[in-house]
């Protein structure tokens, strides 16, 4: 719990704040004609301050957390903005140490799974940004996506492990080569 208390209190108490690249994304959701699906394996929340709004968290969300003790069995979720412990109450059930980050730890299936898929199979334009293309199930979405017939890009600082299945590398940060990239897909 303190490793996710101290992220959370980080995120809520600093200036970390979207960079060009989250805003640009959230201006390609706006303005596309085409349907813009923002898939994150980030746990922070800087996509929706940028303004996108069609977001699967696959990994979850540090500002959330759940309960496992809730009857449901599947774990009653609730936003969580301040610290947990062992001995903290779930705000629906009322039981104490049952309650955890809702992030998806090493060994858990990713969140949304079908819903990814899904979307990568009626998907036209595939754009991987900073991601190191070793860790899977994320690492095989463009491979999907290929299979659907999608144009594919990946965006990184360096080529990725699996840059030999995209069909266009762009390399450079974010902040500055996802900006263009949206300004020229706009364009079309």
């Amino acid at each position: 719990h303190t490793f996710y208390n101290m992220r959370r209190s980080g995120l809520l108490n600093s200036k970390i704040k979207p960079n060009p690249a989250h805003q640009a994304l959230a201006k390609l959701e706006k303005e596309w004609e085409g349907n813009v699906l923002i898939i994150t394996q980030n746990v922070d929340d800087l996509h929706e301050r940028g303004g996108s709004q069609n977001l699967l968290h696959m990994h979850g969300e540090l500002l959330r957390a759940f309960c496992v003790n809730c009857s449901d069995g599947m774990g009653r979720k609730f936003e969580c903005h301040t610290d947990i412990s062992v001995t903290s109450e779930c705000p629906s059930c009322r039981q104490r140490g049952g309650l955890r980050p809702d992030i998806v730890w090493f060994g858990e299936m990713p969140y949304h799974m079908d819903a990814i898929s899904e979307a990568l199979s009626e998907c036209d334009l595939f754009i991987a940004i900073g991601t190191s293309g070793h860790v899977y199930p994320a690492a095989g979405f463009v491979s999907e996506a290929l299979q659907a017939g999608a144009i594919t890009i990946e965006m990184n600082l360096e080529p990725s492990s699996n840059a030999s299945h995209f069909h266009y590398s762009i390399t450079g940060p974010a902040g500055t080569t996802v900006l263009k990239l949206v300004e020229a897909l706009l364009e079309c």
